[in-house]
């Protein structure tokens, strides 16, 4: 399979959304949307430069708003994501993939993973590029699938047909505050970083906030070798015994604006404590503080110095970090290149499916000498607000009545 690019494509090209659920404040909604009406950004309110042509949607329940605005712009519902792909003939006929795999009614599992179709999504997807011998660009919301052999499997099978991937969260491209950027090659002792709300699908977005920060250090990403989930009184009690730093939590904490009154061991009823050791040797943690915190944040470690910073969204309005999302998006359509290592995506996957089975094995340490994922990150920053807050039209009521 050959991937074709943008120079032999039409203008503007082609999307296929690939969705599982969509309602308001989805995923499919926060991006699929965006490239129907427009997508509101601190330096302006941006047209799409793609056209999403047609919509596979998994399920449609109550509050669905989906099959409305699909109406409402034209945009064609196929009954499969075959004939999604199609858009209207007898082989692929789209440029690139939406692929969309958050939020819907699927089970947990035993062990905690919400069983998001991703993988399911994106084999039906890579056949299709298969029987008519040639690929075009996916990306693929958040982590790879709920299941690290699953994501494996997609890896290669991308590599087998020359996809084009592209995956991972919105938090890299989020609000900083203060704004920080790393040069390549800078000397991270330790790093840590914090989030809320669920264990797997928040500790993911806390997990991706820590890897886009230390996968700048000197020597590159090596992979991890080692992570752990504690839980409970042991979370505080780690603490204490110096299994992670505190200094570095205070320090992330303290950069987060909007905090409950009060410690993180008395507003946290229930902490969870992510360790992780790096094969190069570098030890990083992430906590989890629900009922502390609304906001995400990272601290590290560098040359001897200790410094915070608030990963900040929005969780209202136009969601405007899903557009600076979307704007990167775009150029890897038109490029064929993500504008970030997707291998990021591929190593916080297999952290997360390695730290959820820490916890469903008692919290057993878990070797993961199979996450020896080695990459270089970026040298052109990423499209991504330079400001410490959301500002013109990312807040504008106007725009906000727009989008």
């Amino acid at each position: 399979n050959e991937f074709i690019g943008d120079s032999l494509m039409s203008d503007p090209l082609r999307v296929a959304a690939i969705v599982t659920i969509y309602h308001p404040k989805s995923h499919a909604d926060v991006i699929v949307t965006k490239y129907l009406k427009g997508m509101s950004t601190d330096e302006g309110f941006l047209s799409p430069e793609i056209e999403v042509v047609s919509m596979y949607l998994d399920h449609a329940l109550e509050n669905d708003i989906g099959v409305d605005l699909a109406k409402q712009y034209d945009l064609p519902i196929y009954p499969s994501i075959r004939s999604a792909l199609h858009a209207g003939e007898k082989e692929l006929n789209v440029d690139a993939v939406l692929l969309v795999g958050e939020h819907g009614d699927y089970p947990w599992n035993e062990r905690g993973r919400h069983m998001y179709p991703r993988k399911y999504f994106f084999e039906q997807i890579a056949g299709v590029f298969a029987e008519s011998g040639r690929s075009v660009p996916v990306f693929n919301d958040k982590h790879f699938a709920y299941d690290y052999n699953d994501a494996n499997w997609m890896w290669k099978r991308s590599k087998e047909l020359n996809i084009p991937l592209m995956a991972g969260s919105s938090l890299p491209l989020c609000w900083r505050n203060p704004y920080v950027e790393y040069d390549k090659g800078i000397n991270i002792e330790e790093a840590l970083s914090i989030g809320y709300g669920g264990i797997e699908a928040y500790g993911y977005h806390a997990i991706e906030t820590l890897q886009c920060m230390v996968e700048r250090r000197s020597g590159g990403e090596t992979g991890v070798a080692s992570v752990q989930c504690l839980e409970g009184d042991e979370v505080w009690r780690a603490g204490e015994d110096g299994r992670w730093p505190k200094d570095l939590a205070t320090a992330a904490l303290e950069s987060i604006v909007k905090k409950t009154d009060g410690t993180m061991e008395e507003n946290v009823k229930d902490p969870a404590v992510f360790l992780m050791e790096y094969k190069d040797g570098l030890k990083a943690t992430t906590l989890m503080l629900s009922g502390h915190v609304q906001d995400f944040a990272y601290a590290a470690r560098v040359d001897g110095q200790v410094q915070g910073v608030e990963f900040y969204l929005q969780n209202e309005g136009p969601f405007a970090h899903f557009s600076y999302l979307c704007q990167n998006i775009q150029k890897f359509f038109k490029e064929g290149k993500a504008p970030y290592p997707p291998e990021r995506t591929l190593l916080t996957t297999g952290i997360i499916d390695s730290l959820m089975n820490s916890r469903h094995e008692n919290h057993r340490k878990v070797e993961t000498p199979y996450l020896d994922i080695s990459y270089s990150s970026y040298d052109q920053l990423p499209a991504r607000p330079t400001g410490t807050r959301p500002k013109g039209a990312s807040i504008d009521p106007a725009a906000l009545d727009i989008i």
